[in-house]
């Protein structure tokens, strides 16, 4: 068959041409690389984007919602629109900075543009402290994790051995972590219970056996083991045993 006889068959039953082309696409289609626009895709376990991202109009921002902001990942923690008078329409949005929790405001108009912040979220268990560094292990796959005091904010100070939290990782860094809703420490130190304190009474500050002062009422003595949600530092309520 004329044009055959240029051809020869290589290493595991493949075709090499005498130019010795290495670059040619694999001959079966099923092998071709996935191709994934605007999202991160894996090839070697690590992420890469192959094309940016497509914006979304800024007035589709939700709360709770990650954008960048700035070149910066940021979390909308408020969000409202508004239409002064005659002018154009604007969306007023909160934002707090992941990698240092600095919250910041914007006025959005209608017709900008944002990018949204793709995270990957990750179980972790508190190790230990180094300074102002903080260890932490993936549960997942066993790595080990550090994320300076600056990163983790007021979570810094709910800490505690073998604690898990959820991390927040952006381009593969970690830079943002979720605390449980509620915490059971115990009362070391507050003032004596006053005579007549009832469940409506007044509170007063406590402190708990890992540190951090709270407001409890007043019927609360010291010893008591009680509920604390961290991401608000608000007492709940009583544990029970």
């Amino acid at each position: 068959m004329a044009g055959v006889g240029h051809l020869g068959v290589g290493r595991e039953g493949q075709h090499e041409s005498e130019a010795g082309d290495d670059h040619r696409l694999p001959e079966d289609p099923h092998k071709l690389p996935a191709v994934t626009v605007g999202r991160e895709c894996r090839g070697d376990g690590r992420p890469f984007r192959l094309f940016p991202p497509m914006p979304i109009a800024a007035t589709n921002i939700r709360r709770g919602m990650a954008i960048l902001f700035g070149g910066e990942p940021c979390r909308v923690i408020e969000f409202h629109h508004h239409t002064p008078g005659n002018l154009r329409a604007m969306v007023h949005a909160k934002l707090r900075k992941l990698k240092s929790g600095v919250t910041v405001e914007h006025r959005f108009r209608a017709s900008d543009t944002v990018e949204e912040a793709h995270l990957e979220t990750h179980e972790l268990q508190f190790l230990y402290r180094s300074g102002s560094s903080f260890h932490f292990m993936n549960t997942e796959n066993y790595e080990q994790v550090e994320l300076d005091g600056e990163a983790l904010g007021d979570a810094a100070q709910w800490m505690a051995d073998g604690m898990v939290i959820i991390g927040e990782f952006y381009e593969g860094k970690p830079v943002a972590v979720d605390l449980p809703n509620q915490l059971t420490l115990q009362i070391v130190e507050t003032s004596p219970v006053m005579r007549g304190a009832t469940k409506t009474s007044s509170t007063k500050p406590a402190k708990l056996s890992n540190g951090v002062t709270i407001n409890v009422p007043e019927f609360i003595p010291t010893g008591e083991k009680v509920r604390v949600n961290p991401n608000t530092g608000e007492y709940i309520d009583r544990a029970k045993e």
